[in-house]
């Protein structure tokens, strides 16, 4: 075991040149702690800080948006013009105070902007259960590169050490991925090749606009547990067409909150979820790839590594249970962590919770921390609710876009 956990503390160089002090990542999370007008809170960079001093090699700010008029949370962060730069500046000063690397995950929640202060658009016009919005025009797709390329270019200024486009858990360009979303029978639907090609082209735009020495990572699917939905064979066919691109680190998770989809953290199944998925991708590139998902000791980790299935291990729910956590398993101490488990738990319920223990990570308060499922959930929609009037009166109507 003395081995392999040296195995984690080891380096990992990018293809681009940069270098990653260990191999253990926070994956990212809707934080949902920004000021409600797109810009870091104190809160916030402290959260960031915390996350640093534990001891993790690179830490992934969830939901960072580049159109502030198709926001995931009113809380998301944006990078346009906008942004408050001496604030996001803060933010990643504090953020990599021990070397570690921060990264925006550039996003554009599509379909599932959040409805009380966006108008939803997406590859397709869908009306099913709750979920509605309306279908991109070519040219509304076709202006999606530049905007990728816009925030990263802010996010090199400001300090982050790298960025990581979203094309997972059903935002818009994993909406473009796939089957259930993108009903065109254009350029932009159809073939897995027809469906990854913004992607492709976002990529190609924000390396265009930070060099070649700045990492540019991808959040992919390998599933989204539905049916109808992407499959792990176009998943893989995507990875095959992300092999030919300048991307630095693959990041591999599942799932989508298509309505009446249960969240993939959710899962109560034993073991890392996606490393058999992993050890056919890792044939497929030589890209750095990452697994999320599932991992919920040292053990966990270690064997991701060990048996070569992934290059870095990402941790997100068990970042929240213990902030220290990448530090304890360097020392080997705390290696299983105890997940809570919650009876017939509310819709939204269960993020709720972890999205009210990060606040409490945040304020330093997470040893307080012990509220019920219906309180987190009460006070996560209270703080939703006030953040939407801030976000509603700052993006005036006509929204202001980046």
């Amino acid at each position: 075991m003395d081995r392999i956990q040296t195995l984690l503390e080891q380096p990992r160089t990018l293809p681009c040149g940069a270098i990653l002090k260990n191999r253990l990542a926070k994956s990212a999370m809707s934080d949902s702690l920004g000021n409600g007008e797109a810009n870091p809170t104190q809160a916030q960079i402290r959260l960031y800080q915390r996350w640093a001093q534990g001891g993790i090699g690179l830490s992934i700010i969830g939901e960072v948006q580049v159109d502030p008029r198709y926001p995931e949370k009113p809380g998301n962060l944006s990078l346009t013009k906008y942004s408050d730069k001496e604030a996001l500046r803060q933010l990643t000063q504090r953020a990599s105070i021990t070397g570690a690397h921060i990264w925006p995950q550039l996003g554009h929640a599509g379909a599932l902007s959040h409805a009380p202060i966006s108008q939803a658009k997406g590859p397709s016009t869908l009306d099913v259960g709750t979920l509605h919005c309306e279908g991109m025009t070519i040219e509304e797709i076709e202006n999606l590169p530049a905007s990728y390329a816009k925030a990263a270019s802010i996010a090199k200024e400001v300090g982050f050490t790298g960025v990581q486009i979203h094309a997972g858990h059903g935002f818009l360009l994993s909406q473009f991925l796939s089957p259930l979303f993108n009903l065109r029978d254009d350029k932009y639907g159809g073939s897995i090749e027809n469906r990854c090609r913004i992607i492709l082209a976002i990529i190609d735009a924000v390396r265009l606009a930070i060099g070649p020495h700045f990492p540019i990572g991808i959040k992919i699917n390998a599933s989204d547990l539905l049916e109808g939905g992407l499959t792990e064979d176009d998943a893989l066919a995507h990875i095959r067409l992300l092999d030919k691109t300048s991307v630095d680190l693959i990041e591999i998770s599942a799932g989508t909150y298509f309505p009446g989809a249960k969240s993939s953290s959710d899962n109560l199944s034993k073991g890392v979820y996606y490393k058999s998925f992993a050890k056919r991708a890792k044939n497929l590139t030589s890209i750095p790839l990452m697994v999320t998902g599932g991992v919920k000791s040292l053990s966990d980790a270690c064997s991701l590594l060990q048996d070569k299935s992934a290059d870095l291990v990402g941790l997100a729910r068990a970042m929240v249970l213990n902030p220290d956590l990448a530090n304890d398993w360097f020392a080997g101490t705390n290696q299983t962590l105890s997940f809570p488990r919650f009876d017939s738990p509310p819709a939204e319920g269960i993020t709720a919770w972890y999205t009210m223990r990060i606040n409490a990570i945040a304020l330093d308060e997470e040893k307080d921390f012990s509220p019920t499922l219906t309180l987190a959930l009460k006070q996560y929609l209270e703080r939703d609710e006030l953040k939407s009037i801030k976000w509603r009166t700052f993006f005036i109507n006509p929204i202001k876009s980046n």
